[in-house]
């Protein structure tokens, strides 16, 4: 992280910042005061991780940082210097969409879709850690991402159309 300018009028400094974003090693100029979504967004233009509470308790800004689940407006982008982080538009290869963004689609496990970004890499952290969840687990560790125009049964079913099928292959 390298100092860029400070202003004497107590204008939050400008940081360089270097992270591997979905397989890319990205650097960007943030500001001191910048969340990670806020960097997100607005300096590199990843408009998949949403903006819902901004105090972290709905998760539709989830993003995986170093293997771990994070609520993205509370990570300042200082602090993902040197990390590996996972956003939404990091889950698809290409055309081809993970399983998790398929069963999603094909179970209309989704409505305004605000939450869906969250809920598809709080999915995919879940299953990245037990890929085989029973729905009791599935329903935990999804509890952390709130929806506001749907029941969870559909994105629960996703879930677990998700969990066989990447057993599968």
């Amino acid at each position: 992280m390298t100092t860029e300018a400070t202003g004497a009028s107590g204008a939050s400094e400008q940081i360089v910042i270097t992270a591997n974003i979905n397989g890319d090693e990205r650097s960007w100029l943030s500001s001191s005061r910048d969340s990670l979504l806020e960097a997100l967004r607005e300096r590199l233009g990843m408009t998949g991780s949403k903006e819902g509470c901004n105090n972290g308790n709905c998760g539709a800004c989830s993003v995986i940082m170093d293997g771990r689940l994070v609520n993205s407006c509370l990570v300042m982008a200082a602090e993902v210097e040197g990390s590996t982080i996972t956003t939404v538009e990091g889950m698809a290869q290409g055309e081809q969409l993970h399983p998790l963004q398929r069963a999603y689609l094909d179970e209309a496990a989704l409505q305004c879709g605000i939450c869906t970004p969250g809920f598809l890499i709080a999915s995919k952290a879940l299953l990245d850690q037990n890929p085989s969840p029973t729905e009791e687990e599935t329903r935990f560790w999804l509890a952390g991402n709130l929806c506001r125009c749907t029941g969870y049964d559909k994105i629960i079913r996703a879930v677990d159309i998700a969990a066989n099928e990447m057993k599968e292959a």
